[in-house]
């Protein structure tokens, strides 16, 4: 029976995952979503494929022999991001850790060693699979035969999960011409992603028809020098001069574009097989380390799947049969309140935090824990009540007007309809919009948009995502079009189709909202992310519109007015900052006096954005290339607004240059109330590493005490509907809003009492005499309230 060997090209699917996953990191700070994505594709390779033995091929830093022949090769490549570089190391860590041997070789790419390989087991008795993201390594696919067992390509459509597998007929149905003719192609249209000129003039059309027509660029040229009649008479006049003057050019292309069979490597089969010689503990450990809570059992389950030996421990987890589901919950937020980086624990991360597989064990660890660190009081005081009253919330849910709904969708469809007619008239041709490429294509190709610093796609493509979109939204019509029809899109993709599939039999929502979801001590929202309904936009707003009364009550809508900077003025002791709260005056509008050096009411409107930018930038620890970003200024601008902003407010400057020391020197940061954040990676070595940290730590006492502080007036206000037997129910938390549905009698007692519960959570002392303002409005639904 013929064994199956995968060929991992690390590097085209680590590039891959980098661009196609969220920024994920560890708790030190380390990036992680390559990584993350390159394990995903490992595990997803060996449940598809049933492989036999893996083996991974990479990239070297070094430059290869095409540099040295061409030192345009590649050139267009911007410089790898420090984030993707740490992980690309960190990635042979991975494979060896699953039993994944390694091939690279100084002056070869990771495509050689694979070509190399496939070369050597020619003749075997081994099928080949190479499992890659780069469409380059297509040239290597053959059917089985004489020679030996077939190469295939697992390839990457979209992401990491849309994946296709490639053998002879349906590369020749994509491309028109068989696998070992790709090289050729390349040589005749070039390829811009590699730098690769082939002959200018000539493109994907051309090269197919003269390669189907003619064979192999060598042939081609045989029968151009013979001057063969029939040769010229197929070929149009033009395509013919640019084949007599770009010959040295396509077969040079042609031979960057061949993956070359003969590296000096010395290659064998594994002596066991994949799942036979892997230790899963030791993968685990890794797994452990990178902070993946879900990995390891999936690899457990991929191993048992494929016949690997795993050692079977004894399950304490059963002998625990008086542990109930309420212990359960409890323990794992405790653990967030422990360590809040594991956000929204489950029972594996309770376990694998104790280092045990016995949860009584590892709830006493978890509970010594927080005593250990100070955060009982949060716990009990601030998280533990909650459990009882998100759960009321849940099931309670909120009333929904589905046919308001259904006619958004309508009115929304419609639109969408218009503004891709729209984005056609200036593109002049017909595309599909939501497809990156073809967007890519109209934008950058057809249309020549361009900007400095513009970032790319892992195969070299400028990037369409909307950050990127915005940077290039001033230099055609087309782009701000594109930007709105994003918009619409997803606000049917994301709300206005799914939330009616999720109602109950009375049109009422049970969105799950999750304690311990954030890592500031926020919470989160999920079925459906109630919490990231768009305002900004009047598209966005019309949503909430949907959420509505039961009939005899109305929506009471409570939320703080600007907490965040009332605790920057608390956490900072800044005389100026307590002082414009303290009497009451427009915080934006009072900081662009003092920094533009104006009277209060000479303040511009332009002025006041500004000085709204960069008060929250503050918060979140913007620097001046981020402000410059934001404020839409020149570096210089920027620097000199943000040094006359730290001139007026010096205890704000003092007190992030402390916090970063401090969080340096503890490791943690506190909420006034005591929750701690813990930040590893501020110690890091790598800059980037470590000025992400600083960042993060400078927003998370602000943000963690709002989160606190709103925990706290929830707990209370609750506390008052129960006491005064107030009908009121809470049906969300939105960050600084709370949102009640109050039978119609009670409303004006209820705001009254909710509205100065939430002002008085701080009293004197730790409020230093900071009025904190909630702002309370009324509706019948979510969207009129006034």
């Amino acid at each position: 029976m013929k064994k199956r060997l995968v060929l991992l090209d690390a590097h085209a699917i680590i590039h891959r995952a980098y661009h196609a996953l969220p920024d994920f990191a560890t708790s030190k700070g380390e990036p992680t979503g390559a990584l993350y994505g390159l394990v995903l594709m490992i595990l997803k390779i060996v449940d598809d494929l049933k492989p036999d033995y893996l083996v991974a091929c990479f990239d070297l830093p070094k430059p290869t022999y095409r540099h040295e022949v061409y030192d345009g090769y590649k050139a267009h490549r911007a410089k790898t991001d420090d984030a993707l570089s740490v992980q690309l190391e960190k990635a042979k860590e991975v494979c060896m850790a699953l039993n994944i041997p390694i091939y690279s070789l100084e002056g070869f790419e990771a495509d050689d060693m694979l070509g190399t390989i496939v070369e050597k087991l020619k003749g075997g008795e081994v099928d080949i699979v190479i499992a890659s993201g780069d469409m380059d390594t297509l040239q290597l696919v053959r059917d089985e035969n004489e020679n030996g067992g077939s190469v295939k390509v697992y390839t990457l459509k979209k992401g990491i999960k849309d994946t296709v597998l490639y053998d002879e007929k349906a590369v020749e149905e994509r491309y028109g011409f068989p696998p070992e003719m790709l090289p050729d192609f390349k040589g005749l249209k070039g390829d811009p992603s590699d730098n690769i000129v082939g002959i200018e003039g000539i493109g994907d059309k051309s090269a197919t028809e003269l390669i189907k027509n003619f064979g192999t660029i060598e042939e081609i040229y045989k029968k151009l020098k013979a001057k063969s009649l029939e040769f010229r008479e197929k070929i149009k006049p033009r395509i013919l001069k640019l084949l007599e003057e770009g010959e040295e050019e396509a077969k040079f292309s042609k031979m960057l574009a061949t993956i070359r069979r003969d590296a000096p490597i010395e290659f064998k089969l594994p002596e066991k097989k994949w799942s036979e010689g892997l230790d899963l503990q030791k993968a685990k450990e890794l797994f452990r380390s990178l902070e993946f809570r879900t990995l390891g059992e999936k690899l457990e389950r991929s191993l048992v799947d494929n016949g690997g030996n795993v050692e079977k421990k004894e399950d304490k987890e059963e002998a625990d049969k008086s542990v109930s589901e309420e212990e359960i919950e409890e323990t794992a937020l405790a653990l967030w309140v422990v360590d809040s980086n594991i956000t929204d624990p489950k029972l594996k991360d309770i376990l694998n935090f104790g280092n045990t597989d016995s949860f009584l064990e590892a709830k006493q660890f978890i509970f010594d824990e927080l005593k250990k660190r100070e955060c009982e009081f949060v716990f009990e005081k601030i998280e533990k009540p909650l459990i009882p009253i998100l759960k009321e919330t849940q099931r309670y849910g909120v009333l929904v007007n589905k046919s308001f709904l259904k006619e958004l969708e309508e009115e929304y469809s419609k639109e969408l309809e218009k503004i891709e007619k729209k984005v056609w008239e200036e593109a002049g041709v017909e595309f599909n919009v939501a497809s990156p490429k073809q967007l890519g294509e109209i934008l950058f190709d057809k249309l020549g948009l361009s900007v400095k610093n513009q970032k790319k796609t892992a195969a070299g493509a400028k990037s369409t995502r909307e950050s990127e979109l915005e940077k290039i939204a001033h230099l055609h019509p087309i782009v701000p079009l594109v930007l709105e029809y994003r918009e619409v899109r997803k606000l049917l993709s994301t709300y206005i189709e799914p939330i009616p599939k999720l109602l109950d039999e009375h049109d009422r929502l049970h969105a799950r909202f999750i304690q311990a979801g954030s890592t500031t001590g926020r919470m989160a929202s999920e079925n459906p992310n109630l919490q990231n309904i768009p305002i900004e936009s009047e598209r966005g707003r019309r949503i909430r519109h949907a959420f509505v009364a039961t009939v005899g009550h109305s929506l009471i809508s409570l939320d703080y007015s600007q907490i965040e900077l009332r605790i920057a003025a608390i956490l900072s002791q800044d005389k100026n900052l307590i002082e414009i709260f303290k009497t009451g005056k427009d915080i934006h509008s009072a900081v662009a006096a003092q920094v533009f050096k104006v009277k209060e009411e000479e303040v511009t409107k332009e002025m006041r954005r500004q000085a709204k930018v960069i008060n929250f930038g503050i918060l979140y620890g913007m620097g001046v290339t981020a402000l410059q970003g934001n404020l839409e200024t020149d570096r210089k601008t920027a620097q000199e607004f943000l040094n006359s902003y730290f001139e007026n407010f010096p205890g704000l400057l003092a007190y992030i240059e402390n916090i970063k020391k401090e969080t340096e020197h503890l490791g943690y940061t506190k909420t006034i109330f005591g929750r701690r954040r813990y930040f590893e990676g501020i110690k890091s070595k790598l800059p980037f590493i470590k000025s992400a940290a600083e960042r993060m730590a400078v927003n998370a006492p602000i943000q963690g005490s709002q989160a606190d502080i709103i925990k706290i007036a929830m707990e209370k206000i609750d506390q008052f509907i129960k006491e005064e037997k107030v009908e009121a129910h809470l049906l969300m938390q939105i960050h600084d809003e709370l949102v009640y549905e109050v039978k119609d009698e009670d409303g004006k007692r209820f705001t009254e009492e909710a509205k100065k519960i939430m002002e008085n959570i701080l009293d004197e002392k730790q409020s230093l005499g900071v009025p904190i303002v909630a702002n309370s409005y009324s509706g019948k639904n979510w969207g009129e309230m006034k």
